[in-house]
């Protein structure tokens, strides 16, 4: 499995989540809505979920293994270093 595309949209804000990107693998499946996400430890990634009834949040689509979830990580950080700054005033 090779991630042939990232689209990445940074985003200002003043909360933790700094860019929304779109995943494309093998040209033929995509995943939609992974967060770059700032904290205290540093930046990672956060696959797209959703609410349960319960308040919980679940992923919708996820890695299945620490490599992968490594993979997918280090290329969209990557993408996410060498994106431009969004315009001001541009939030999500």
């Amino acid at each position: 499995m090779q991630i042939t595309d990232i689209r990445l949209k940074k985003v200002n804000s003043e909360n933790r989540m700094k860019a929304v990107a779109s995943v494309t693998f093998d040209d033929a499946f995509v995943v939609h809505d992974i967060k770059v996400i700032e904290s205290t430890e540093g930046t990672f990634i956060a696959m797209p979920s959703r609410r349960t009834p319960k308040g919980e949040f679940k992923d919708v689509a996820h890695p299945i293994n620490t490599e992968t979830r490594e993979y997918i990580q280090k290329a969209v950080l990557e993408a996410y270093a060498n994106a431009e700054d969004a315009p001001a005033g541009e939030a999500e």
